[in-house]
C-alpha cells in the first residue's frame, strides 16, 4: 500500500509541478484505502481459486486506478460542498483554490482513464468507465432532490449506489476478471462490492447524526441541513409529520434544525437505519459463498464487520 501511495503521488506530480504539492496533500492525508485493499483481497481470493501463485500486474494497476478515481471524486466533492477539512487535513480547494482543485480532480480522472485503457480488457474498461458516469449521475440526482420529502427509498438506494457502491462493485468484479473467474463468480464479487458499498453509505449517513462535530470534522447533521435526505431521515419521516413540515421550511426558523435532529433520533430513524446497514452487510457476506475458505475470505468477511463496527 505504501508503494501504491508513492506511485500515485508520482503520477500526479511528475508531469505537472503545479500539482506536486497538491498530490502530497491528496495522497498524504490518510484515509482507509478501503477500495484498493478490497481489490487486493478479491484478487488474492480469486487467484487462489484459479490456482494462480501471485497477482498479475493488471491486479496491481487496477488497485491504483480504483484509488485514483475515488480520490478524484473526493476532490470534486469538496469543491461542490465547499468543504475545508477532510480526514483532519485541509482540502485542496481550501489550500490552493477551486481552480487547482478542479484541475487536480480532472487530471486524476483523465489519468485513471488512460491507465484503464492500457489494461486492454474491454469488460473492465466498460465496468470502470460506467463508474465515472455514475458519480456524475449521483451528484446530479442529489442536487435535484434537495429538501424533497417525497424521495423514495429506491431513489435513495440508487443515489447511494451511484455515489459509493458503484466503484466498489465494479472494482471487485474487475479483480475477479483478471483472475480468469467464470461469470457466476464475477457476479458474486460484484454483489459483494455492491452490498458492502451500500452498507458503508448507510453507516456514513447514520454517523452524520450520531457523531460529534469534532469526530465528523463538520457540523452534526450537515447532510440534513443542506437538504440531503438520507436513510435516518426517510425512516423518521414515516413516523413524524412534524419532521416533514420542518424540512419543507428548509430550516428557516431558529432552532428548527436542532428539533429535526431530535426527531430523527426519537422516532427510530437511527435504529431502523442500523438494521438496513446490517441487512446490506449480510447480503455482502452471502455473496462470498463461491470463494475458498481461508485468510482472504476471512479478511473479506472482516471488511463487512469493520464497516458495521463504525455504528457503535
Amino acid at each position: 500500500m505504501d508503494q501504491m501511495n508513492k506511485n500515485l503521488r508520482t503520477i500526479v506530480g511528475e508531469r505537472h509541478p503545479l500539482l506536486l504539492a497538491a498530490a502530497d496533500q491528496i495522497f498524504g492525508a490518510g484515509g482507509k484505502k478501503l477500495r484498493p485493499m478490497l481489490v487486493f483481497l478479491i484478487a488474492h481470493a480469486t487467484a487462489q481459486k484459479a490456482g494462480l501463485t501471485e497477482l498479475t500486474q493488471e491486479h496491481l494497476r487496477l488497485a491504483e486506478i480504483t484509488e485514483m478515481i475515488h480520490t478524484a471524486s473526493l476532490v470534486h466533492d469538496d469543491v461542490l460542498d465547499e468543504c475545508n477539512v477532510r480526514r483532519g487535513a485541509e482540502t485542496i480547494n481550501s489550500m490552493y483554490g477551486t481552480r487547482v482543485a478542479v484541475l487536480a480532480g480532472d487530471f486524476l480522472f483523465a489519468q485513471s482513464s488512460w491507465y484503464l485503457a492500457n489494461l486492454d480488457n474491454l469488460e473492465v474498461i466498460k465496468l470502470i468507465s460506467q463508474v465515472i458516469a455514475d458519480f456524475a449521475h449521483g451528484e446530479i440526482s442529489q442536487a435535484a432532490s434537495l429538501f424533497d420529502c417525497d424521495v423514495t427509498f429506491e431513489e435513495y438506494t440508487d443515489k447511494s449506489f451511484f455515489k459509493t457502491a458503484s466503484l466498489i462493485a465494479a472494482s471487485c468484479r474487475s479483480a475477479a476478471v483478471f483472475s480468469g473467474m467464470p461469470d457466476e463468480v464475477k457476479q458474486d464479487m460484484y454483489d459483494y462490492g455492491k452490498h458492502l458499498g451500500l452498507a458503508f453509505q448507510v453507516v456514513d449517513d447514520i454517523l452524520d447524526f450520531t457523531q460529534t462535530e469534532e469526530q465528523l470534522g463538520k457540523p452534526q447533521g450537515q447532510d440534513l441541513a443542506s437538504g440531503n435526505l438520507t436513510a435516518p431521515v426517510l425512516f423518521a419521516m414515516q413516523g413524524s409529520n412534524e419532521l416533514r413540515e420542518i424540512i419543507e421550511t428548509e430550516f428557516l426558523e431558529e432552532g428548527s434544525l436542532q428539533r429535526a435532529l431530535e426527531l430523527v433520533e426519537t422516532t427510530g430513524g437511527i435504529e431502523k437505519s442500523r438494521e438496513l446497514a446490517k441487512q446490506e452487510g449480510q447480503k455482502a457476506l452471502d455473496a462470498l459463498h463461491s470463494l475458498p475458505h481461508g485468510e482472504y475470505r476471512r479478511s473479506l468477511e472482516g471488511m463487512v464487520g469493520y464497516v458495521l463496527e463504525r455504528l457503535y
